[in-house]
């Protein structure tokens, strides 16, 4: 009798998952730490060493393409199909600062297998998320019998995505028309835990400022003046009491203008999830929840948008009173975004709340980073429900539940430059350790991510026909 598909992908897996993992150790040698300019060479080191290995696998493209910082690597693997949909996979091969003193057990670039798990800087974020989809590929070609993938195959993987991916969008923009796809696949993400299974279904955009405050063109006398002229370091307290209203809504006109407000639907999915609040709780060294009134705390996180104080500042710091008003003060906001946010508006909105509670005599200036648009993709776009249905065969049948993510990140810029869904697939658990010390990644669930991918390809040829 003949193998199953799913039975026959696995074993084609397991043939190979040695020299699958041997390969994914030669690349998290390479110390690829995109933020300290000493190793510039190694993350070109690391994007020509992928692009290498894509060739090898079978890409017929895989180029490197520089930026005004770190390089990135493109792929490309057309199928033979002409009416193939086109898929493309996102990740990044740049790697978080490590070193042995920062309380690593081990060298964080020489891999340690113990246990099942593969310690190492990268083994999770990114490189082993990224690497499971050149064996992925391969078990789906064995098993079907094709000579190219079921879909037309792009990846790219940037350089410098933690070091905020400050060239990703021009990168984007510059090369549109060769990235051009019908669905993206994020490989830079996790599941909710070993034991449940998850698929992202989007993230939330950022936006941050600086405000400065300018009141008397120096420093003076209490005394003298206090009471009579205004004080930009009571400025500064009275825009942050008011950032908020009473039940922790956000308080500036015209801020939650557009949002895509969760379903019924969605609110019971976010239910059925194991969350442990007292141990999140834990988790975010903390000893209260507190947030907008009428959500839950993963709603509050994931689907709701949101204003932090996260610096405030003016007028003396240093030992016992100097009573002065101070000439100057400081703040620095940031607004988290969900799905119908428009950063622009949100900017403009903060710039006019701002001006409305500036008293005469005080100056202020506003001053906005670069913006991360929001994205987020329907549970029902048939995209998603493949990326659900693979990873469902991978984990035997196991109900794949849907998350949300609260941070931001580059994706948002594939979906608006490219007009594309976002899809995320990552099986990355939050004991893996992203950016800390022994940074690792259960071997398990990264053969489960590859053999999520070798169903992946033929069930989005389907799905996005």
């Amino acid at each position: 009798m003949s193998a199953t598909p799913d039975t026959a992908v696995r074993t084609y897996i397991e043939q190979h998952s040695a020299a699958f993992l041997d390969d994914l150790a030669a690349w998290l040698r390479i110390p690829s730490v995109s933020a300290q300019p000493e190793h510039d060479g190694d993350v070109r080191l690391s994007a020509e060493w992928l692009t290498a290995k894509l060739k090898e696998t079978g890409f017929p493209t895989a180029e490197i393409w520089p930026t005004d910082g770190a390089p990135a690597v493109f792929a490309e693997w057309p199928s033979t199909d002409p009416d193939a949909p086109t898929v493309l996979v996102y990740g990044h091969h740049d790697v978080q600062p490590a070193a042995r003193e920062d309380g690593w057990h081990t060298d964080p670039f020489e891999p340690v297998v113990k246990d099942g798990r593969m310690y190492a800087r990268g083994a999770a974020d990114d490189k082993g998320q990224v690497f499971f989809h050149t064996l992925g590929v391969r078990a789906h070609l064995a098993v079907t019998g094709r000579t190219a993938p079921a879909v037309n195959l792009k990846l790219l993987v940037e350089g410098e995505e933690e070091s905020g991916s400050p060239h990703f969008r021009a990168l984007v923009e510059q090369h549109r028309d060769r990235l051009t796809a019908d669905a993206v696949i994020v490989s830079d993400t996790g599941m909710w835990s070993e034991t449940t299974p998850t698929v992202c279904t989007g993230m939330r955009g950022l936006a941050d400022c600086e405000i400065a405050l300018y009141g008397p063109d120096q420093d003076i006398h209490s005394g003298s003046f206090g009471g009579a002229v205004p004080n930009p370091a009571t400025v500064a307290a009275r825009l942050v009491a008011g950032l908020h209203d009473e039940d922790e809504h956000v308080a500036i006109p015209g801020f939650y203008d557009g949002i895509v407000e969760l379903t019924d639907a969605e609110r019971a999915l976010l239910a059925e999830l194991p969350f442990d609040e007292a141990e999140w709780l834990r988790t975010a060294k903390s000893y209260a929840t507190l947030g907008e009134a009428g959500h839950s705390t993963l709603e509050r996180i994931w689907a709701r948008p949101t204003a932090e104080v996260n610096g405030i500042g003016g007028g003396y710091q240093g030992p016992g009173g100097k009573t002065i008003i101070p000439s100057s003060a400081q703040l620095k906001l940031s607004f988290r975004l969900v799905a119908g946010q428009d950063p622009d508006r949100v900017e403009e909105a903060v710039r006019d709340w701002v001006a409305t509670r500036i008293p005469a005599g005080i100056r202020h200036e506003i001053t906005f980073g670069a913006a991360t648009r929001p994205c987020l993709t329907p549970l029902d776009h048939p995209a998603l429900q493949a990326v659900a249905r693979s990873m469902g065969r991978a984990f035997d049948g196991r109900k794949i539940r849907f998350t949300r993510e609260g941070g931001s990140g580059p994706a948002a810029d594939l979906q608006d430059v490219l007009g594309a869904p976002v899809l995320f697939l990552g099986i990355s658990v939050p004991s893996d350790g992203w950016h800390a010390p022994n940074e690792k990644v259960e071997l398990d669930l990264l053969l489960k991510g590859v053999e999520t991918t070798a169903y992946l390809w033929g069930d989005l040829a389907d799905a996005l026909r």
